[in-house]
């Protein structure tokens, strides 16, 4: 069996602290496309920390399609949401992905959550490195998590320095769809505005 986890613990400061996961995409919410997504892989969807858990239950979570997971370390960044996700998932590999990411697409998660047979931690490695809030972790990962929360070693890939990893690259990657695509998250009004190059239609 496998989970999923949507991490929604940022602040968002560089988008005025705006929730990123209901910023419309295609005429849906990013966190409505994600759960479609996912639901596809798995039955165990959590919305781990952050604004989506503050904000009350969205539709999802009305229709039981998602449950919410708090931070064991708050304020500790992705790091953390990864911690929590690990701890509470049903799964033997949990497919962890931003809350901001439009485009995820069900092969693609499926690739990386199959690999997980041979790596802790299965992670697109593109011309900007890895891509850890969009990857694949198995239990194995939770203690080297925990030790470097312990140590405030919070950088996502300072992990990897601990796990086995299997870095999917770019070729790998396009063969479901053009990477820049499936990668494209929204940290910024501009890279909200900029979606219209990739999805045709204005935002």
């Amino acid at each position: 069996m496998w989970s999923a986890a949507i991490l929604a613990g940022g602040q968002a400061r560089r988008f005025g602290g705006r929730d990123k996961s209901a910023l419309v995409v295609e005429g849906r919410p990013i966190l409505e496309r994600q759960i479609d997504e996912l639901s596809t892989l798995t039955a165990d969807i959590m919305i781990v920390g952050g604004q989506a858990a503050r904000s009350g239950p969205s539709t999802s979570l009305r229709a039981g399609r998602a449950r919410l997971v708090a931070d064991r370390v708050p304020g500790s960044g992705p790091l953390a949401g990864l911690h929590a996700a690990l701890i509470e998932s049903r799964g033997d590999a949990t497919i962890v992905i931003a809350c901001d990411m439009p485009y995820v697409s069900a092969p693609f998660l499926r690739h990386l959550l199959e690999l997980t047979r041979v790596a802790d931690a299965v992670v697109p490695r593109t011309e900007h490195g890895y891509h850890p809030l969009c990857a694949a972790y198995t239990r194995a990962c939770l203690p080297a998590a925990a030790a470097r929360l312990a140590d405030a070693r919070l950088t996502m890939a300072g992990l990897f320095e601990d796990v086995q990893v299997r870095a999917v690259t770019i070729e790998e990657i396009d063969a479901f769809g053009d990477h820049h695509r499936l990668l494209a998250n929204v940290n910024t009004p501009a890279e909200y505005n900029a979606l219209e190059a990739l999805q045709g239609h204005q935002p």
